[in-house]
């Protein structure tokens, strides 16, 4: 099993839209660990770690996000590993 970890800026209406929580639903469903967290430049942060597949899959349900969501932008760079116990909203 290949593994992946991803930091990913998210950008476009993504605060106060309920993004965070729908992205550790997701993250948690997919057994991807690592964080989510809103930025004071108004961007939503993510660090995913998992296997490679189900971090692939979370970074590209970033580009849509929840219904309210307005997504503009997702860009991410390639980390080493993460040893993360969990996914969490901070």
């Amino acid at each position: 099993m290949k593994t992946l970890c991803l930091r990913c800026y998210v950008t476009g209406r993504v605060q106060g839209v309920g993004f965070r929580y729908a992205t550790a639903q997701k993250a948690w469903a997919l057994q991807v660990t690592g964080y989510v967290r809103n930025l004071p430049d108004r961007r939503v942060e993510v660090l995913a770690c998992g296997e490679e597949r189900a971090v692939t899959a979370l970074r590209n349900w970033l580009w849509h996000g929840p219904q309210l969501a307005q997504v503009s932008d997702v860009r991410c760079d390639t980390l080493p590993h993460q040893d993360c116990r969990d996914f969490r909203i901070d």
